[in-house]
């Protein structure tokens, strides 16, 4: 009585997996991670090719007795596979960024030539050793040791510390994980650049732009009223252009890493001057509300925390349209604090969130030159609270009014701070 040979065509899987690399490579262009998608699916490819010739050798070794026409098919596909399984770990091999393959108790299994280069991995005496005890000593040791849960960015690598790299740590098949190594050094280099290009030239506009400011202020539109009006729009621009100079170099400021001046932030007196803040710019236009649900203060630099949540509340307040309500919340969490501020504004479409934080983003450019926002307040506040550990939260739907949150974690609160009578 014969056997049946029951197995997927090779054809079928050729098509497959040159199917899901042009998947993968339409992806990662579309969400601009071209070599990350291609590269796990071709990890994936090899994977699947190995299952495929594993599967074709038990076939052949269990049907040694099938008619010779088909044993040669059958062969002839087991060498086309492993021919294509080759290509695929020599092109995996030949990617520039680090691979590296590790199973369930985090040993290395594979990994690729760039992961001698920049991770100085070696083989065969790497394979099967434990990656945190390789690498505990490097720069990467706190990182593995935590769990790689987050990607990690701008850090030297442990071959080669002249070059920056930038780690990235994923879930891959069954109780196995593939962490990815990608050379920045020079995007961080032209990132140094744009910072250093960005500060010279605010310092530079900043003194001659004082000196026009201070020239239109003596000039006096009394004298000749058919220039009143010019005058007033070039102060209004002069002011404007001194206010994005001032947020440029506070960008700066905030991108040079410089260490944090941490100290006791009072929350009660900060959330005081906000309001008074807002009821200025406002000019009695909306109803501004200041609700304290927690007297806890937080552990931070009182400077920066005041330049994020006030561009959070003049935010409302220029977006706002007159006799809305525009509400300041400080309040405790099941994770830490949070600090909201909450408006009856114009509200901003779904599909604009996620660029607000982006330098001179706009979700209306005409509606912000006539309030005088300079597109630069929310890429503040993103740097200022990334240097605090706490996280921006955004709501908001188009006539519904916006919702704009600041979570801190409880490493971050204090206890407040009272003064005895």
């Amino acid at each position: 009585m014969k056997r049946t040979v029951s197995a997927p065509g090779f054809t079928t899987t050729v098509i497959a997996i040159g199917g899901g690399l042009l998947l993968a490579g339409l992806l990662g262009a579309a969400i601009g991670q071209t070599l990350l998608c291609l590269t796990l699916a071709a990890l994936i490819a090899i994977i699947v090719l190995l299952v495929r010739v594993y599967r074709l050798a038990v076939t052949v070794e269990n049907n040694r007795f099938i008619p010779d026409a088909r044993y040669e098919r059958l062969r002839m596909r087991s060498r086309r596979l492993s021919l294509q399984l080759r290509d695929l770990r020599s092109a995996a091999a030949a990617l520039p960024d680090a691979a590296v393959l590790l199973d369930g108790e985090g040993r290395i299994r594979w990994f690729n030539h760039a992961s001698e280069d920049l991770l100085g991995l070696r083989r065969p005496q790497d394979r099967g050793v434990p990656l945190i005890e390789r690498l505990r000593e490097s720069t990467l040791g706190p990182w593995l040791e935590s769990g790689a849960r987050e990607p990690l960015n701008d850090v030297p690598a442990p071959n080669r510390p002249a070059l920056r790299l930038g780690m990235v740590m994923m879930p891959f098949g069954q109780h196995q994980r593939l962490m990815l190594g990608r050379d920045i050094s020079d995007l961080m280099r032209l990132e140094q650049v744009r910072q250093d290009f960005v500060a010279n030239v605010s310092h530079e506009l900043r003194t001659p732009l004082t000196v026009i400011h201070g020239y239109l202020e003596l000039l006096d539109p009394g004298e000749q009223p058919e220039l009143a009006p010019v005058i007033a729009e070039m102060r209004v621009q002069s002011e404007r252009m001194g206010q994005i100079v001032e947020d440029l170099l506070m960008l700066s400021r905030l991108e040079t890493h410089q260490p944090l001046q941490e100290e006791h932030v009072a929350m009660r007196p900060l959330l005081a001057t906000l309001r008074k803040e807002a009821l200025a710019l406002s000019h009695g236009r909306h109803h501004i509300e200041l609700q304290e649900r927690t007297e806890t203060d937080l552990y931070g630099s009182v400077r920066e925390l005041h330049s994020a949540f006030s561009n959070l509340v003049s935010n409302a307040v220029r977006y706002t349209p007159t006799q809305g309500r525009i509400t300041l919340i400080w309040e405790r969490t099941e994770d830490g604090a949070r600090f909201t501020v909450e408006d009856t504004g114009y509200g901003i479409p779904a599909n604009h969130l996620a660029r607000l934080t982006e330098r001179f983003y706009r979700v209306s450019s005409s509606r912000s030159r006539d309030t005088g926002g300079t597109g630069l307040g929310l890429s503040i506040v993103k740097h200022v609270l990334n240097r605090h550990q706490a996280q921006l939260h955004i709501e908001s739907e188009p006539g519904q009014g916006s919702r704009f949150s600041c979570l801190f974690g409880s490493m971050r609160l204090l206890k407040p701070v009272r003064m005895d009578a």
